[in-house]
C-alpha cells in the first residue's frame, strides 16, 4: 500500500486497494478470533478435562479454571493419587471458528432436536417477514409525513416537536402494552419495529427534504407549479437518491430491534433458535445464527446499494467525482 493509503480525506484508487482494504476490514476480526481460539497462550483460562485422575469431581469434557485444575494436580500430587490431565481451553461461550462454521452448516442440514420446532431456515424466514412488514407500515406512513414536515414549515412545527420527544422513549417500553393490544403473536412484534423507526424515519426524511435546492422549488413555482403537483413532480423526484440512501440506513435500525422485538409475547424467529441454543449451551449454534443475521442485513444492504446506483447513476457518479 502506498502512503497515499493513509492520507487524510484521499481518495481510495485503484479498486484493487478499495477490495483489499474491505476484505482487511473482515479478516482482521477473524484474525484475532483465531488467535484468541488455536493459541493456548493468548487466553485459555480454562482446562478441558481429558482424564479425572483422582479428583472425584472432575469429568472428561468438563471445564475449570486453570488455578482450580493447578491446585488438584498439586493435591493430587502431594497424596500420590493418578493425576488429572486437561488441555488449555476458552469459556464454553467462545467457541473456535471451525465449531461455528460446522454449527451453520449443520443448522440448515440437522433437524431441530426438539420436536415440531421449525429448522433454521424456517425461523430465518419468519424473522426476515417481521422486518419486513414493520418496516414496510413505517415507510408508508413516515416517508409521506417526512416529505410535508420538510416540505412545509407549519406541518414540520406540527409533528416534530412531538416526534422528536418520542423518539427517546425506547421501544422495547411498549411491549407490554403492545401485547395488551394486539395478543401474544407476531403483532407485538411488528409494532416494536414500527415504533423503533418510526420517527427517526419522519425527522431524517424532513432534513433530507429540506436540504433540496431551493432554486429549483422557485423556478418550478415561477412556471406555474404548486400544491401537490410541486410536491410530486418537484420535490419528490429531487430528493429521492437521498431519500433512498435514508430507507437503506433506517433498514439497518430495523434488524437491530428484531431480537428485542421478538422476545415479546411469544418467541418466536430466530430470536427463539438463538435462546433455545443458548438454553443448552451450544453457542456454536448462537454465534453462527448471530452471524447469519449479520450476513442477511449486510448482504441485502450491497444488494440495496448496487440497486441505488443503477436507479441513481448519477447520484454515484456525482459521490465518485
Amino acid at each position: 500500500m502506498s502512503a497515499t493509503t493513509f492520507r487524510l480525506k484521499a481518495s481510495l484508487n485503484p479498486q484493487r486497494r478499495k477490495m483489499l482494504l474491505t476484505a482487511g476490514s473482515f479478516l482482521l476480526p477473524i484474525l484475532v478470533w483465531c488467535l484468541v481460539s488455536y493459541l493456548p497462550f493468548v487466553w485459555h483460562p480454562q482446562v478441558l478435562i481429558e482424564e479425572p485422575g483422582g479428583v472425584d469431581y472432575f469429568e472428561p469434557g468438563m471445564r475449570v479454571d486453570r488455578n482450580d485444575f493447578a491446585d488438584q494436580l498439586a493435591e493430587m500430587t502431594q497424596q500420590g493419587l493418578p493425576l488429572p490431565r486437561g488441555i488449555p481451553a476458552n469459556p464454553i461461550y467462545l467457541p473456535a471458528p471451525h465449531e461455528v462454521a460446522k454449527a451453520f452448516y449443520s443448522g440448515f442440514t440437522t433437524p431441530p432436536e426438539q420436536r415440531n420446532a421449525p429448522w433454521l431456515h424456517e425461523s430465518l424466514w419468519h424473522s426476515i417477514q417481521i422486518i419486513f412488514w414493520g418496516f414496510v407500515i413505517s415507510s408508508i406512513i413516515g416517508v409521506p409525513l417526512g416529505i410535508l414536515a420538510g416540505s412545509y414549515a407549519s406541518v414540520g412545527r406540527l409533528s416534530e416537536p412531538f416526534i422528536e420527544f418520542f423518539r427517546y422513549l425506547p421501544a422495547p417500553a411498549f411491549g407490554a402494552l403492545a401485547v395488551a393490544v394486539l395478543g401474544i403473536y407476531d403483532g407485538p412484534k411488528i409494532a416494536i419495529i414500527v415504533i423503533g423507526t418510526f420517527f427517526q424515519q419522519v425527522l431524517i426524511i424532513a432534513n433530507t427534504t429540506r436540504k433540496l435546492d431551493a432554486t429549483l422549488i422557485e423556478a418550478a413555482r415561477t412556471l406555474g407549479s404548486k400544491g401537490w403537483r410541486l410536491i410530486a413532480r418537484v420535490v419528490v423526484p429531487g430528493i429521492l437518491p437521498n431519500l433512498y440512501q435514508d430507507q437503506r440506513i433506517l433498514l439497518g435500525w430495523a434488524w437491530t430491534y428484531l431480537i428485542v422485538a421478538e422476545l415479546i409475547g411469544t418467541s418466536t424467529g430466530i430470536t427463539w433458535y438463538i435462546t433455545q441454543q443458548a438454553r443448552y449451551q451450544h453457542f456454536d449454534n448462537v454465534y453462527a445464527a448471530i452471524i447469519i443475521i449479520g450476513i442477511i442485513g449486510f448482504g441485502s444492504d450491497l444488494l440495496l446499494a448496487r440497486l441505488g446506483n443503477k436507479l441513481f447513476p448519477w447520484q454515484s457518479s456525482r459521490e465518485k467525482s
